[in-house]
């Protein structure tokens, strides 16, 4: 006999997913204003290495971590059937992805118009490794909550295991994007205290929406 997986919430579960969003967008407004005013603009296609490098943060972390985030909290801030849920918080997920890749892309980019080597940081080693385990992840909740055909025992069993890499993978991305933050200020001639404090603040931003989404997350109580 099939049995539905229902979510309860805690009162505050509602006020941390608030405290989230508004850290979530504060992120990727810093992130432009870094990005556009101090770092000279955001083109893939361009011809300044710059500006293509500046793909790379803006999608990771404005693309990749807060649609990573919203795949999170999408069963608590999306009122419908739990079916739309589930294919929002794919959707969501999915769009992170793409995202991603094209993040990706952007920095070997730039490595390749600038000559410099590919997978010499930390950061990089962090940001690939999550990213490969991400897609994993996402493959594995499709197959198994999505396409017909996985018992509801299985479900059952498997959904902490999918929650618990979920909030931890995003917490890795987190990490990946402070390490990055920091190699990039080792790497700029900042001229400007401005644009440090700037850094500074985009990554306790970063850090802080990543907090928050898990505490959402934590917050929500499955039955079944």
């Amino acid at each position: 006999m099939q049995t539905n997986i229902t979510y309860v919430y805690r009162p505050s579960a509602s006020r941390l997913t608030i405290v989230a969003h508004l850290f979530g967008i504060l992120t990727i407004v810093l992130l432009l204003v870094w990005l556009l005013h101090y770092r000279g603009g955001i083109e893939y296609d361009s011809d300044n290495a710059d500006r293509v490098f500046n793909v790379h943060p803006f999608l990771m972390v404005g693309g990749f971590i807060f649609f990573a985030g919203e795949a999170i909290m999408a069963f608590k801030t999306v009122p419908s059937a739990r079916q739309v849920q589930k294919f929002i918080h794919m959707f969501f997920h999915l769009s992170a992805l793409i995202l991603g890749v094209i993040g990706i892309c952007a920095v070997f980019k730039y490595h390749d118009m600038i000559n410099a080597p590919d997978m010499y940081s930390l950061h990089s080693w962090i940001g690939l490794g999550t990213f490969c385990l991400y897609c994993l992840q996402w493959l594995f909740g499709f197959v198994l909550f999505l396409v017909p055909g996985a018992s509801e025992g299985a479900k059952s069993r498997m959904l902490p295991w999918h929650m618990f890499w979920g909030r931890l993978l995003l917490l890795m991305a987190i990490c990946a994007a402070l390490t990055g933050l920091m190699e990039k200020s080792s790497f700029l001639k900042l001229q400007h205290h401005r644009e440090n404090h700037l850094m500074n603040f985009t990554g306790l931003s970063i850090l802080l929406f990543g907090i928050f989404v898990d505490l959402s997350a934590v917050l929500a109580h499955y039955v079944y």
